[in-house]
This record gives structure tokens, C-alpha cells and sequence, in this order.
């Protein structure tokens, strides 16, 4: 297989931003465009919530590379510029100011986009999302002192928002079809540790409903109307209900597409000369043995390594299990793994103090591990993991047992 000589990265965010710096660092010495719909310099979006919203970390803390990075090497960086078509056949990416621009291998790392509210009002003035900087800055302006915030959504965003705001003094209340806050990630008893950290820092949670409407008037957001006939005062909502892949451009170049880009654990898209990572990789996972496709910050920042080996003629596979953390208030904690819906848990440690270790299990078989208000753990637990042997749960729930002696 012949060299590439030119690579053109489509995405903005830290996947778009780590995929050049992989292949400057494999020594790639072809020419390199990425390509950024906004105007800032790529940057990693976890601060969006958590320590940038709060106004204690400044956007340059959350900034990949600083610009001189580009230019010395050599890298063509084009802001504020989106990709409108892909060409398969003469491999060329259209721009938004209509010049063509020529690649031998494509990557994609395109993100995601939030969804959005379908109901009355949703358009508002004062209804936010969170994705982007622009969005974290305007969000953050709307807390304060008896300010009223309604958080649509009890996931990850809505509930470290949610945190955010009451420490800075917010009235929060968070609405959602659950019956509990994060089950869906974390299952009953696990979101029921977050449910009560959030009722103790005096979080109002409306579950088993949902929104019927957003009341406005002259066309700014004043209240959130719910299926069970409540209305709840707001001045400003934030709508926080997942995110959708952002797939428009590979799917209208013909790529496969189905919840994501679907790729093969090297990252290969359908078409030989284009790979995706980052949220929108859809990855036939070896280790899983299914299809995985994973919104998180440590797949955006890993994957590229293997796109770029395998761009570049080697032979890489994704092996990773799903990373994540998550800061609220005064609790910290990291995940890793892929539970089953079936898996046991094992607790080490004590949920009252919010001080544990969370292990899911099959056939005694740990197959992911949650650290609250402990730490390193990840590390030492991974080849655990990998390695799919059982372990006793009594001595896995034991805080004397090494690790490493399971």
C-alpha cells in the first residue's frame, strides 16, 4: 500500500485534535488539514461542565494544543469552516466556501450534537443546551442567588449542571421520566447514591414525568409545564437529554451508518480511505463482542492512536472498555467497563460516607468497577478485567485484600 500523502481531519473536538497530533507523533510528514466548525481552538468538553461552568477554570485550561502547536507542525488548521459534502470517488471534501479540498485518507471525528425538546416553547429564549463553549458561558451567566433553573434530563450534564448551579446559589429542580437519576448508566442503587447527594445539597427532583410544555412570555422561558399537570417556575432551563451522532456527512457520502459510523476494531469506516472515531465510531469491539459506540472524553482521546497506526499501513485494534468520571459537588468517582444488565454488585467500602468501590459482576467475573471518593483504583483493577477470571466476592468486598491478590 502506497503512502498517503495527504490527510484531511473533519471535527474540531479533542478526537479531530489528538488524530493530528498521532500522526505528527508516528512521524507522519504529509500534508494535514483539520477542519473546525468553531471558532475556537480545538478543546476537550468535560470542563464544559464541571470546572469551566463553575467559572474556576479558564477555556484555556480545556484547550488542546495552543495555536503555535499547528503551525509548527505544520499543520493546516481552519477554523470557523465546515465540511458540507464528501466525494468517494475523487476522495474531496467540499467546504463551506465552496473550494474542494483533496484527501488520500479521510478521518472523521464530526461529535455529536444535544437533542432537543419537540414541545411548545422548546425555542425559547433562556432554554439551554450544553455542547459547545458559547453554550457553557451563557448557561453559567443564568446562576446566581434565588436564580431558578430547571434541568430537563437526569444524566451526567444535567446533573453536574445541576451542582454547578446550586453551588452557586440556584434554585434546581430536575425533571425526568425515571423513577431514578442515572439508572440507565448506573443502575438503581448506584443512582440512588447521586439521587441523595442532590436532595441533601437541596436539589428538587420531578421524576416519573415529563415535559408538556415550556411557558414563555415575549418569547423568554418562564416556567416548565409537565405531563402531570405541574407547572415549575424557571428562569432559565437547561435541556440535557442525550445527544444525537452527528452522521449527515458519512451518510450522505454513502458510508454505513446505523446509530454512529459503524467501523471495525481498526477503526475503518466502510470505505478503505475514511476511518471515524470519537462519538460517532460505532465500533465492532473484539473484547465486547458486540457493537460499542461510546460519548465519553476517553475514547476521543485514544482512539485516534489507533486510526492514525492503521492510516498509516499498520495493524491496530480497539481494545478499550468505557471510560468516565464525573465531579459533583464534593464527590468525585471514575468508571470503567461494560456491565450487563444482569451483573451482581459488590460494594467495598461505605455508601453512607460516599467513600467505595462499586464492582459489577457475571459469574463472578468483574466486568466493571466504579470509585467514589477513592483512588487509584482504574489501574489496578484493569488486568482483573482482562484477564475474566472470578474472584471471590467476599474478599473483593473486603478493603484488607489487596487488589492484587484477588
Amino acid at each position: 500500500m502506497s503512502s498517503p500523502r495527504d490527510v484531511v481531519v473533519i471535527g474540531g473536538g479533542l478526537a479531530g485534535a489528538k488524530t493530528v497530533e498521532a500522526l505528527r507523533e508516528q512521524g507522519f510528514d504529509g500534508s494535514i488539514t483539520l477542519i473546525a466548525a468553531e471558532p475556537n481552538l480545538p478543546y476537550e468538553r468535560p470542563p464544559l461542565s464541571k470546572g469551566f461552568l463553575a467559572g474556576g477554570d479558564s477555556f484555556e485550561d480545556a484547550v488542546t494544543h495552543p495555536r503555535d502547536w499547528y503551525t509548527e507542525h505544520d499543520v493546516d488548521l481552519r477554523l470557523s469552516t465546515r465540511a458540507t459534502a464528501i466525494d468517494t470517488e475523487v476522495h474531496a471534501v467540499t467546504l463551506d466556501e465552496g473550494s474542494p479540498l483533496r484527501y488520500d485518507k479521510l478521518v472523521l471525528a464530526t461529535g455529536s450534537t444535544p437533542r432537543r425538546l419537540t414541545v411548545s416553547g422548546a425555542g425559547a429564549e433562556r432554554v439551554h443546551v450544553l455542547r459547545t463553549r458559547q453554550d457553557a458561558e451563557t448557561l453559567r451567566a443564568e446562576f446566581g442567588e434565588g436564580r431558578r433553573l430547571v434541568v430537563i434530563g437526569a444524566g451526567w450534564i444535567g446533573l453536574e449542571a445541576a451542582a454547578t448551579a446550586r453551588e452557586k446559589g440556584s434554585v434546581v429542580t430536575v425533571v425526568a421520566p425515571s423513577t431514578i437519576p442515572l439508572a440507565h448508566a448506573l443502575g438503581d442503587r448506584m443512582g440512588t447514591v447521586y439521587a441523595k447527594l442532590h436532595r441533601e445539597h437541596g436539589v428538587t427532583f420531578r421524576l416519573r414525568t415529563s415535559v408538556a410544555e415550556i411557558t414563555a412570555t415575549a418569547g423568554r422561558a418562564t416556567g416548565v409545564r409537565l405531563t402531570n399537570g405541574e407547572t415549575i417556575g424557571a428562569d432559565a432551563v437547561l435541556v440535557g437529554i442525550g445527544a444525537e451522532p452527528n452522521v449527515a456527512l458519512a451518510e450522505a457520502a454513502g458510508l454505513a451508518v446505523d446509530n454512529g459510523v459503524l467501523v471495525d476494531a481498526g477503526l475503518h469506516t466502510s470505505d478503505p480511505d475514511i476511518y471515524a472515531v470519537g462519538d460517532i465510531a460505532n465500533v465492532d469491539h473484539p473484547v465486547l463482542g458486540a457493537r460499542s459506540r461510546v460519548e465519553h472524553w476517553a475514547t476521543a482521546l485514544n482512539q485516534p492512536a489507533i486510526a492514525a497506526t492503521n492510516l498509516l499501513g499498520g495493524d491496530a485494534r480497539w481494545e478499550e472498555l468505557p471510560y468516565f468520571f464525573s465531579d459533583q459537588y464534593d464527590v468525585g468517582m471514575e468508571y470503567y467497563g461494560q456491565p450487563g444488565e444482569e451483573d451482581s454488585l459488590v460494594i467495598r467500602g461505605s455508601l453512607d460516607t460516599r467513600e467505595f468501590v462499586a464492582f459489577w459482576l457475571d459469574a463472578n467475573r468483574i466486568t466493571a468497577v466504579m470509585n467514589v471518593n477513592v483512588w487509584d483504583v482504574i489501574d489496578a483493577v484493569k488486568p482483573i478485567i482482562a484477564a475474566r477470571r472470578p474472584v471471590d466476592p467476599a474478599r473483593l468486598a473486603d478493603p484488607e485484600v489487596p487488589f492484587a491478590e484477588l
